[in-house]
């Protein structure tokens, strides 16, 4: 039997070259161009899941994209562990701004540079390869369920649907997920809690058909010219959301708990370098930490309309678009904030140009507990690998579906994330590093097998 520390040496290579060949395949579930890629992406998962020994692999059929499910229940006296992840990714536009092509990837520096690599088949792949070593060194102490999804980058529409027809199925005593980060590797930590989210699209329409701005000019209302004014109104000078009832339902935490939140290593320089930025920006009253862990936002995520070819046209739009989210803390509740957005924004529109919101996704901001023996298998697994005893953190980003396995399996989750704030997740060049991913595949099965001596 080989210990995980020198089965992953021995491997290294081969467990990089099978996540390069799953790093290839562009599954991009936004867009339908790709339908093929992802298709051929879910076939992979289930091969390496058959591979490291999983029974009863099944590609599951949705009305989308489909789930790969793969199980190994050997002792029903045991613990049982369920792991989701997801296969997809996101759009690698802008292309031209990446470094080296997103679906070939490339090592720099110590981290390989694909689109996913990250977020998230670096860290679901982690769970297979110790699946792998687990049957190979007969150390699986624990049960355990693969529910690996294609379409979490557009909401998770039917893994809901799934999850409801195969509740007893999916029957487990706890919920893994590796689709988050920690402080560094200095720094291990483990995040307690993410956001919701509230996901529209807004469009703003003025004259029936563009206009030539110097006939028309002055004389009409510019869509995109509004559109700018409507958005910058939903923020006040002190960088507050500006929607009537907006945090009305918002828990606020108390000293205490800002204080310990704010004991996290934090270099505000450093941060500032990292994102070339001269200063920060967020609400007044709070720090950086708390802005993006602990307190709600309204983001827009992309803006557009009339002319953007090369070149000049002088053009007044008939309309213009953009995409806003909103991400959510305990206890905002994501269709009554959809519903405050949409009321509140066609309230204020002026009547020279209309306008529509249509909500896409959304999902519910969730806090784990850190009293529970999951939580402190994952803490002992991480102080193991590590050396050092994690941080617990608030996650500023948002996975809806932890909300919907609380609800409809009533399962707790773990957010067992190895990844970094800087690996440039949705972003071009994103990122992820070796010692990362090498350190996940060595740190899984230790919460095995602290989680099923706990659970005795």
């Amino acid at each position: 039997m080989q210990n995980i520390k020198d089965y992953v040496e021995a491997n290294k290579q081969r467990f990089l070259d099978e996540l390069f060949e799953l790093l290839r395949f562009p599954s991009v579930s936004a867009d339908p161009q790709y339908k093929e890629g992802v298709l051929n992406t879910a076939g992979f998962v289930a091969q390496k899941l058959k591979d490291a020994g999983a029974d009863n692999v099944e590609i599951c059929p949705t009305a989308g994209y489909p789930i790969v499910y793969g199980e190994k229940v050997f002792d029903p006296s045991l613990p049982t562990v369920l792991v989701y992840g997801h296969y997809d990714v996101q759009p690698a536009d802008p292309i031209e701004l990446w470094d080296t092509p997103p679906f070939e990837p490339t090592i720099r520096d110590g981290k390989i540079y694909a689109r996913g690599a990250a977020d998230d088949k670096g860290q679901f792949y982690m769970h297979v390869k110790a699946f792998e070593y687990m049957i190979k060194n007969e150390q699986l102490s624990c049960n355990i369920k693969f529910m690996i999804e294609g379409e979490e980058e557009v909401g998770s529409a039917n893994l809901g649907i799934f999850v409801k027809e195969n509740k007893e199925r999916l029957k487990a005593d706890v919920i893994v997920i590796s689709d988050t980060s920690m402080i560094s590797l200095e720094n291990p930590s483990l995040e307690t809690g993410l956001r919701g989210l509230s996901y529209v699209e807004v469009e703003v329409t003025g004259p029936n058909r563009d206009l030539h701005s110097g006939v028309y000019g002055g004389a009409i209302a510019n869509p995109a010219t509004i559109l700018a004014k409507l958005i910058a109104s939903l923020h006040d000078e002190n960088n507050h959301i500006a929607i009537p009832g907006f945090y009305d339902d918002v828990v606020e935490l108390t000293t205490e708990e800002r204080k310990a939140l704010n004991e996290a290593p934090f270099d505000i320089e450093e941060y500032k370098s990292d994102l070339g930025v001269a200063n920060i920006w967020g609400e007044k009253g709070f720090t950086t930490i708390e802005r993006t862990g602990i307190r709600p936002t309204l983001e827009v995520n992309g803006i557009w309309g009339g002319y953007i070819g090369e070149g000049a046209k002088t053009v007044l739009p008939s309309k213009a678009f953009a995409k806003i989210s909103m991400r959510l803390v305990p206890n905002q509740d994501s269709e009554k904030i959809t519903k405050l957005f949409k009321d509140h924004f066609e309230g204020i529109a002026p009547d020279y140009i209309k306008v529509k919101v249509t909500p896409h996704h959304g999902g519910e901001p969730v806090v784990t507990p850190t009293d529970s023996i999951a939580y402190k298998a994952a803490e002992k697994a991480l102080t193991e690998t590590f050396n050092k005893k994690p941080i617990p953190t608030r996650g500023g980003g948002s996975i809806p579906i932890v909300a919907l396995f609380e609800r409809e399996l009533g399962i707790k989750t773990v957010l067992l994330g190895f990844g970094l704030d800087s690996d440039n997740l949705h972003s071009p060049n994103e990122k992820y590093g070796i010692e990362n991913y090498l350190k996940g595949i060595e740190t899984i099965p230790l919460f095995h097998k602290h989680y099923a001596e706990l659970s005795r």
